[in-house]
């Protein structure tokens, strides 16, 4: 009756978002306290355990995701990620122009929101189709896989970094597994699948068409490549830098100490964000006051997202809580399914049904957090799985679709045919690398 419960729960919480159009926290709010009731939780703990599950959530991510907006915004606003493009696209020359679109989109994809990016880098994308005569769809699916798979794969953007905390995994391994996974991922479901995509043909857009918007700046205004890139991994890079010294030996008990202090995503993210401040700002002529207006004007777009963790972190610990747990992961375990498989397929058809990645890992940690205590799994791989099963079946629900079609005026055959199917494939591609180092791992 509980798995029976948990399911009915979880379709009404999809019925309330795509069908009555709730809003997620809302919804989840809503849900959580239903849950509490169905469970027979007491009366007088259940308010304390919804809001136990809101500041157990924001607690440990919201300075992260807000620094990241911030940071993100400024990287945007300097013209640096089309820099990074424009040296890349020089470096690689047209004979690897689809490898250097799907670097672009994974290095501007990690310090920059999905949406940001996109809309970022779609002026760059029409550019240098015109420049080349190579299909803007064909050009555009390696890049907008780069930025889809690091909104997908790598904390720390909400939802993978949602996921780590979750399921109590290492942010360090999980980002360093990430990169290896999305990086495959990119290669397969970006250039390797746009060289099928030629006869995908976008109609000239009109003279008002948004992806006629000018990018930040004339390129002769751009800052430096070099001084682009390094900013926009420099939260990366130190992350992965703290976790490698960590497994250094002969290490020495303070530089363990700063490495690990430094390490931690809301110092990597406030330090990149003073250093892009600087950088890109202050040293290229920008006033401070400008600079501040942006960056505080980028919390804005991060309201929504927070709001939506919030309320699965509440519904995660009622479940917690109301000893529902303990019940789905002993009933999981009877399912006939590798857990990693399986938590990319509850991923899957939550993402189908609703739409939204982020939603849809969230719902899926929260069922399989107990399968992978039980289990031993390791959890920076089932962020992983789960993180691929949300990128899939893109369609007509997800405001992505949308954008690409529009943005690239395109017909809803063509969008199923180019952006769902690239979704798709990035999603299936991504458990199989996760399945593959799982095995790795397991070996050793």
């Amino acid at each position: 009756m509980t798995v029976l419960a948990v399911v009915l729960l979880i379709a009404l919480l999809i019925v309330l978002i795509s069908w009555g159009r709730v809003p997620p926290f809302a919804a989840f709010i809503a849900i959580s306290l239903l849950a509490a009731l169905s469970f027979g939780m007491p009366l007088p703990d259940i308010a304390r355990s919804v809001e136990r599950g809101v500041g157990d959530m924001l607690g440990g991510i919201a300075a992260i995701i807000c620094l990241g907006a911030m940071f993100g915004r400024t990287i945007a606003d300097s013209g640096a990620a089309r820099s990074i493009a424009n040296a890349l696209i020089d470096v690689v020359g047209l004979r690897f122009i689809l490898i250097a679109m799907a670097l672009t989109g994974l290095i501007v994809g990690i310090p920059l929101f999905y949406a940001v990016g996109f809309v970022v880098m779609v002026p760059l994308i029409i550019s240098v189709a015109t420049r080349t005569q190579l299909p803007v769809v064909q050009l555009g699916i390696p890049l907008l896989c780069g930025l889809s798979v690091a909104h997908g794969f790598l904390p720390p953007h909400p939802s993978p970094l949602a996921l780590v905390k979750l399921l109590g995994a290492d942010l360090g391994v999980t980002l360093l597994y990430g990169l290896i996974v999305g990086g495959v991922t990119i290669m397969v479901a970006g250039p390797l699948l746009a060289l099928t995509m030629k006869r995908i043909t976008a109609p000239a857009p009109a003279t008002d068409a948004p992806v006629l918007a000018p990018a930040a700046g004339a390129d002769e205004t751009l800052p430096g490549a070099l001084n682009s890139c390094f900013t926009a991994l420099l939260p990366v890079l130190l992350i992965a830098a703290t976790t490698t010294i960590a497994y250094l030996p002969h290490s020495s008990p303070q530089l363990l100490v700063v490495s690990a202090f430094i390490g931690q995503p809301i110092v990597a993210l406030m330090l990149s964000l003073l250093y892009a401040t600087v950088s890109l700002g202050l040293a290229r002529g920008r006033s401070f006051k400008s600079l501040m207006q942006a960056q505080g004007a980028s919390l804005h777009e991060v309201s929504g997202i927070l709001l939506t963790l919030a309320g699965a972190g509440a519904l995660k610990q009622v479940f917690v809580d109301g000893g529902v747990n303990a019940q789905l992961g002993a009933w999981l375990q009877t399912v006939p399914l590798q857990p990693l498989v399986l938590g990319w397929l509850i991923a899957v058809v939550i993402r189908i049904a609703l739409g939204s990645a982020t939603i849809a890992g969230l719902t899926a940690a929260g069922i399989m957090l107990p399968l992978t205590t039980a289990t031993g799994v390791n959890p920076s791989l089932m962020v992983l799985a789960i993180g691929a099963g949300s990128l899939m079946c893109s369609h007509v629900n997800d405001a992505g679709f949308w954008l690409f079609k529009e943005y690239f005026n395109l017909s809803l055959k063509d969008t199923f045919r180019s952006w769902t199917v690239m979704e798709s494939v990035a999603g299936v591609v991504g458990l199989l690398c996760v399945l593959v180092l799982n095995a790795i791992l397991s070996a050793r």
